[in-house]
């Protein structure tokens, strides 16, 4: 979700206006995929780097975070939501931890889709960690070196709760990840917009789909090897 500063920027306004409206979106995007059904959306809210801003901006992002959690608590539930996170948020002030762990766990019978905030994330750092995890189970001889594969790796990472990775959106028209789900985007789909998030819509997510919707994802296979696969599930 990147592009509220800019957005900002451009109207003589503050960061913070920029990020106030960014939550907007939020509210909006979050709705909209309620509504199509999708499964589980991940939100970028805040990277690991993030914490490299200046204190004011920090502090005022927490506080807009924790402004979230209280006044989005009523639909989160009533919409049947699970709330989860991925990163290391053991390092978010308790003025945030506190209203997220509440939420975590009275949404967490929700079925009908996952809302997963990425706070204090990183991709490499996620892989760092499930690396470091991984390496001491087999120094305690838990874990045989040559069981460590795809699968294993994947169930290390923070986002193991969470369904494969189909479709990752990037706003504000940077064409990079920036640290985000790097393991888990290896065979998603990349959709790239120069909307700033403040300005992105329902229309614009429908955009993104209609556009993942068209693509044929070979996942290292043919398109002959595709055929004879639907050929055999018909």
């Amino acid at each position: 979700m990147d592009g509220n500063g800019r957005w900002a920027l451009k109207r003589g306004l503050s960061r913070f206006e920029g990020h106030n409206k960014g939550a907007d979106s939020v509210r909006t995007i979050t709705r909209a995929c309620r509504r199509l059904d999708i499964r589980a959306l991940t939100l970028y809210a805040f990277s690991e780097q993030n914490w490299n801003r200046p204190v004011a901006e920090v502090e005022s992002l927490m506080a807009l975070l924790r402004r979230y959690l209280l006044e989005e608590r009523a639909e989160i539930m009533e919409n049947d939501i699970r709330l989860t996170t991925i990163g290391r948020t053991h390092r978010l002030p308790s003025s945030v931890s506190e209203p997220l762990a509440d939420l975590i766990r009275d949404s967490a019978g929700n079925q009908s889709m996952d809302l997963c905030l990425a706070l204090s994330y990183g991709g490499q750092e996620e892989l760092g960690d499930a690396m470091r995890r991984l390496a001491q189970q087999v120094a305690d001889g838990t874990l045989a070196p040559d069981a460590v594969d795809e699968q294993r790796i994947g169930a290390e990472l923070w986002s193991s709760h969470l369904p494969p990775l189909d479709l990752l959106i990037r706003t504000s028209g940077e064409l990079r990840l920036s640290n985000f789900m790097l393991w888990q985007a290896a065979y998603a789909e990349l959709f790239f917009t120069p909307t700033l998030w403040p300005d992105f819509c329902e229309d614009d997510l429908n955009e993104a789909i209609e556009s993942f919707r068209l693509r044929e994802r070979r996942f290292g296979r043919t398109d002959e090897n595709i055929e004879a696969l639907l050929q055999a599930n018909d």
